[in-house]
């Protein structure tokens, strides 16, 4: 006879009701019923929690990136609006990257990496021609996630 448990087989729960098949793998985990869990579903899902977290960096960067270019190249436009966006983009990154310190060297590469997208947006937002905005971010990590910095025509060139 062999030492190897048998795994159980995928819940049909995960693709009928996934919220109903959270709670049943909750449930299962917390009554430490192991060889109930639906593992390779259950794998797939933690895996993308962190899929996840990365996306949101990306997508928040991008926009924070644009509303940081706007703000910079359009002084005349500048808002309440813009503000709010800006601390709004700051406070969420924060929280990601405090709930999450592992990804701080993941959020550094994406300023750079990002930054063709924000810059991408802000000339789609604002109309300003693309190639008006600096090739290489003009704005460090530490400016990016500053609450205090906003940046003022011309002073960062």
């Amino acid at each position: 006879m062999s030492d190897t448990k048998t795994k159980a087989p995928p819940s049909p729960l995960y693709e009928a009701d996934f919220y109903a098949w959270t709670q049943e793998q909750a449930r299962l985990l917390r009554e430490r019923r192991w060889d109930d869990l639906d593992l390779d579903n259950l794998i797939d899902e933690v895996e993308s929690v962190g899929g996840s977290e990365k996306r949101e960096i990306r997508n928040r960067l991008m926009v924070l990136l644009a509303h940081q270019l706007k703000w910079k190249y359009q002084p005349g436009h500048r808002g309440s609006s813009w503000t709010g966006t800006i601390f709004e983009q700051r406070e969420q990154l924060a929280d990601i990257l405090q709930s999450s310190p592992s990804l701080r060297d993941y959020f550094r590469r994406q300023v750079e990496g990002r930054y063709l997208g924000g810059r991408l947006l802000a000339a789609k937002e604002s109309g300003i021609a693309f190639g008006l905005f600096p090739e290489q971010c003009p704005f460090t990590v530490e400016q990016v996630l500053d609450l205090h910095f906003f940046p003022e025509d011309r002073e960062i060139e």
